[in-house]
C-alpha cells in the first residue's frame, strides 16, 4: 500500500480549512460523502459540541457525513450549520425520502483572546470549508496557523502573557493495509510535551520568556492564574478500519490517552477536550490495533500542532523560541 501523508488521501475522505487570519479564527471540516461510522469521546470539563449524543452506540443513525472542528467558542457552533447546508446543496446526507439530511457533528475551542473576539466562524465559513474540502481532494492538509488552529495557544496557567502559539496538526500512521490518521487543534491550558521523552515542546514561558517551565512550577509561582473555560483540544481520528459504533467508541476512548501522553495536564475542568472517530469500513482488523495506531497518530499530531505553528498575535511559537 502506498504511503499516505494526509487523511485527504484516504479513499472516501475529504478535508479542508476556512481561515480568517486577521481575526485569528477558523474552522476545519472532515467530510465522508458516503457516510462513515462515527463515535466521540468527550473528557474535558467545559465542552462546546454538536450532535454527540447521536454518536452513542445505542442510537440508530449509523452514518456520519462530517466532523467540524471550529474556533469561536460556543459561537463557533454556527459553522456546523453552514457545513450541513453546503452538504445538502451537494446532495450529501441521509436520505429520508423528502430530503437528504447531512449528519454533522462538531466541537469548538476558545480562541477569542487572539485577534478579534467579535469575529467567529459562522455558517458562511463552514460552507467555505466544505467547498475547500471537496475541491481539494487528495491535496495534503495545510498545518499550523490555519482552520481551527488559527487562534490556538497553550500554556495558559500563568495567564496570556506567558503562553505560546500552537495550531493545527496532523499525522498518519499505517500498519499493513490499516490506516489511522489524526488531525487536531491544540488549545490546551497545559504544556505540550514530547510523548517519548517528556521534553517540553510548547507551554508556559518563564518570566523572562527564555524557556518553557513545567506547569507545576507555574502553579508554585504567585503568577499562576489559570483562565476559566478558555481552553480545549479538539481532534478527529480517521481510519479505513471496519468498525461498528461500539468499536469506534472504544477507539475514541483509547485515543484519548494521546492527550495524557502529550499534554500536561489534560482533561481539566478548564478544557473541553473532545475526540471524534470516522471509520470508512475498508479493512477488517482487531479493534485494539486500531486504537493503538490511532493513539500514536494523535500523539504525534499534537506535537505537530505545536511544531508547525508560527509566532503570531503576540505569541511566540516553538520554532521561534
Amino acid at each position: 500500500m502506498p504511503k499516505i501523508e494526509s487523511i485527504t488521501q484516504i479513499p472516501g475522505i475529504y478535508a479542508g480549512h476556512a481561515t480568517n487570519a486577521e481575526a485569528a479564527t477558523g474552522c476545519t471540516v472532515i467530510v465522508c460523502p458516503a457516510g462513515a461510522v462515527g463515535a466521540v469521546d468527550v473528557r474535558g470539563g467545559a465542552p462546546a459540541t454538536r450532535e454527540t449524543d447521536l454518536l452513542r452506540p445505542e442510537e440508530t443513525v449509523q452514518a456520519l457525513h462530517a466532523v467540524v472542528l471550529s474556533g469561536g467558542s460556543a459561537f463557533g457552533l454556527a459553522a456546523s450549520i453552514g457545513v450541513a447546508e453546503e452538504l445538502e446543496r451537494q446532495e450529501i446526507g441521509l436520505d429520508v425520502g423528502v430530503a437528504k439530511v447531512p449528519i454533522v457533528s462538531g466541537a469548538c475551542l476558545f480562541d477569542l483572546m487572539c485577534g478579534s473576539a467579535s469575529v467567529r466562524p459562522d455558517a458562511s465559513m463552514g460552507a467555505e470549508a466544505v467547498r475547500a474540502a471537496l475541491e481539494g481532494h487528495g491535496e495534503p492538509l495545510v498545518r499550523g496557523n490555519v482552520g481551527a488552529g488559527t487562534g490556538c495557544t497553550v500554556g495558559k496557567v500563568s495567564g496570556p502573557a506567558r503562553c505560546m502559539k500552537t495550531g493545527f496538526g496532523e499525522r498518519v500512521m499505517q500498519a499493513g493495509e490499516l490506516v489511522c490518521g489524526a488531525v487536531t487543534a491544540v488549545n490546551a491550558v497545559g504544556n505540550v510535551v514530547d510523548p517519548a521523552t517528556g521534553a517540553p515542546v510548547a507551554g508556559v514561558l518563564s518570566a523572562d520568556g527564555s524557556k518553557i517551565i513545567s506547569v507545576q512550577e507555574a502553579f508554585a509561582e504567585a503568577a499562576a492564574e489559570m483562565p476559566l473555560r478558555t481552553n480545549t483540544t479538539i481532534s478527529c481520528i480517521v481510519t479505513n478500519a471496519k468498525l461498528d459504533k461500539a468499536q469506534a467508541t472504544k477507539v475514541a476512548q483509547m485515543a484519548a490517552d494521546a492527550y495524557a501522553h502529550a499534554i500536561r495536564p489534560t482533561h481539566t475542568t478548564n478544557d473541553g477536550d473532545s475526540i471524534f472517530v470516522m471509520a470508512t469500513g475498508e479493512v477488517e482488523v482487531q479493534v485494539d490495533m486500531v486504537g493503538m495506531l490511532a493513539t500514536s497518530a494523535l500523539e504525534n499530531a499534537i506535537v505537530d500542532a505545536a511544531e508547525s505553528a508560527n509566532s503570531a498575535y503576540g505569541f511566540c511559537a516553538a520554532r521561534d523560541l
